[in-house]
């Protein structure tokens, strides 16, 4: 199933997913593609023991640029965290076909998500307010389940675990797979 999304639609609860937060979260637009392509940047080069991928590199690698190129596509959708006026985290999720899978595919029917944070945000609960907002917004667009791959070394497992995300096929040499089943009742506030 592939829902085509109504951006103008209301989500399943409130937008402002962790109150009392120095920051926004809002509906990621068509303008927001650049900054969303930096937070993927910033999601591939999250360990400080690899030698960091150039924004180049990152963006004409078939195996990652496929999850910004175009945006926004009819059945994109994201979220952007912001502090001050400033973008400081995006997390997004995209339709890919069997053709053309992600590192967290599992069906061409279940969106993988992409997050990103700016270093300096990070650890700081707006990674926790994006997943929350986006399974809201998910939910809302009638989408079951949600994808992810995360690196086993990644932190950052340890708050997809938190927030329902399962794994689902740790095959992978250094990642697993992971998937969040947004049924009702399932979404947290």
């Amino acid at each position: 199933m592939i829902v085509t999304l109504d951006r103008t639609r209301a989500s399943c609860g409130s937008l402002a997913a962790v109150a009392d937060s120095p920051w926004i979260i809002r509906l990621a637009a068509p303008e927001d593609g650049t900054f969303m392509a930096d937070m993927l940047v910033e999601a591939v080069n999250w360990s400080d023991e690899w030698k960091k991928k150039s924004r180049n590199r990152v963006l004409s690698t078939p195996r990652t640029a496929h999850y910004i190129a175009g945006w926004p596509r009819d059945t994109d959708l994201g979220m952007i965290a912001e502090a001050n006026g400033e973008r400081i985290g995006a997390a997004w999720l995209r339709f890919l076909p069997a053709a053309d899978p992600g590192y967290g595919f599992v069906v061409s029917d279940v969106p993988e998500l992409t997050i990103g944070v700016s270093v300096h945000w990070r650890g700081r609960g707006a990674g926790r307010a994006l997943l929350r907002a986006i399974a809201e917004q998910a939910c809302s667009a009638g989408i079951r389940q949600i994808s992810l791959s995360v690196e086993r070394k990644n932190f950052a497992q340890k708050l997809y675990i938190s927030e329902g995300y399962q794994i689902v096929d740790f095959s992978g040499a250094d990642s697993d797979t992971m998937v969040k089943d947004l049924a009702a009742g399932r979404v947290k506030p």
